[in-house]
């Protein structure tokens, strides 16, 4: 049996095996890390794929293959090998082009890049071009998913005569300079590292704009109240705000859908699932979002559970590839820390991220037919941070709005019920 290099998410197109955790000869079982695999979104072990024994290791730790590659051989009891290509003809053959390409891009100039400014691999024509003009990849914009550059952009940008101006460079911050007797030296896992490019990445691919706005919590308040002894003892946890505005937001996006949507070029990808990414913390070791798929379609108790299952499972490293994949829309939660207002960084390739931070008590002004009055409600910051390629203000600000009357104006006990 062939073992593949898995999916990892919907936009990433190769992964890196980091460590294998058997031998060759070893038996392997599907409930049991086989290896581990890493990419600029996620770092996880991967399982065999089926109870045998490891008969051949095709690919060395710390390589990088693209996803579908075989990476590993299989033989499971009674089981007759063939002899066998070493990777698909079709994946060899790509391989071997990308390797011819990239030697003889080396062979032009050693100064052609491999990336783009947004960390995006160059296509092999894109490759030839900066190689051929001396040209500094980072410095010419992309028009292509996550700002990648298209063979248009570097030709547009050699009509626009920018090439013959020198790259501006900016210098690199002095080292720091500090007593070994004052300080903690904590290197970065890999995980933080791979958040930390992912995040990068994002802030130079999308121009970030931020709203939020406040909602009272008074109907989802009583609502958990109502219920909370009984769901505690039948679940094993408590009922948190969460699924509350989980499921507000997944009724919003059916009236604004171009926030549950991603950039294709020159193109607004409107997605007609709601996959909803959850981030979560790694007890502050890195940051994850798994992906609860057709959310939309999931009751308010579903939606309880299917939070509290990936969550559980990320902080157990139990998360499976597919987890990770079709994301249209992604929550972060910072409130259970008491924040006020938090600017979250999109996850790429989306087009918006919402923050729910810390509620509180607070007096609010309260309107009735005989007057406004003083009130103490429960009162939280909805934040969402949007790319204003795919949107604006606006439309970002009526579906803030109309999660906010979701949450103020629903039913909830009734939702429960």
């Amino acid at each position: 049996m062939d073992v593949i290099m898995p999916q990892l998410g919907e936009t990433v197109a190769e992964g890196t095996v980091s460590v294998w955790h058997k031998t060759i000869g070893d038996t392997v079982s599907t409930k049991e890390p086989l290896f581990d695999v890493s990419s600029d979104k996620v770092e996880m072990e991967v399982p065999a794929p089926a109870e045998g024994t490891l008969l051949e290791i095709r690919v060395d730790a710390g390589t990088t293959v693209p996803v579908g590659e075989v990476v590993a051989i299989i033989v499971r009891e009674g089981e007759v090998i063939e002899a066998k290509a070493a990777a698909p003809a079709a994946v060899r053959a790509e391989a071997e082009v990308a390797k011819a390409d990239v030697a003889s891009i080396r062979s032009n100039s050693v100064k052609a890049a491999n990336r783009d400014a947004n960390g995006n691999p160059l296509s092999p024509a894109v490759r030839r071009l900066v190689a051929e003009h001396d040209l500094d990849p980072t410095a010419i914009a992309g028009s292509g998913l996550k700002g990648r550059i298209k063979k248009k952009d570097v030709l547009a940008y050699l009509d626009s005569g920018a090439s013959r101006a020198p790259a501006r460079r900016f210098p690199a911050p002095p080292p720091l300079s500090f007593s070994a007797d004052d300080t903690e030296v904590i290197p970065f896992n890999k995980l933080r590292k791979l958040t930390a490019e992912h995040m990068v990445r994002s802030k130079a691919t999308s121009p970030h704009v931020l709203q939020a706005v406040e909602a009272d919590f008074a109907r989802v308040a009583r609502a958990r109240t109502g219920v909370s002894g009984g769901w505690k003892k039948r679940e094993g946890y408590s009922l948190t705000y969460l699924p509350f505005i989980a499921k507000a937001v997944c009724e919003a996006i059916r009236e604004f859908p171009r926030v549950n949507a991603a950039i294709d070029g020159e193109n607004l990808v409107v997605f007609r699932r709601v996959n909803l990414g959850i981030a979560v913390d790694l007890d502050f070791d890195g940051l994850v979002a798994p992906v609860i798929k057709d959310a939309d379609q999931m009751t308010l108790q579903e939606l309880a559970r299917a939070i509290r299952d990936v969550s559980e499972r990320a902080r157990t490293n139990q998360l499976k590839p597919d987890d990770f994949t079709e994301g249209t829309y992604t929550i972060s939660n910072s409130g259970v820390f008491g924040t006020m207002i938090t600017a979250p960084i999109i996850n790429q390739p989306q087009v918006a991220i919402l923050s729910t931070d810390g509620i509180t008590k607070k007096p609010v002004v309260i309107e009735t037919d005989d007057g406004d009055t003083i009130g103490i409600r429960p009162v939280g910051v909805l934040a969402q941070s949007f790319d204003h390629r795919a949107i604006d203000g606006a439309y970002s600000a009526a579906f803030l709005n109309r999660v906010r009357e979701i949450i103020q104006t629903k039913d909830w006990a009734t939702v429960l019920s």
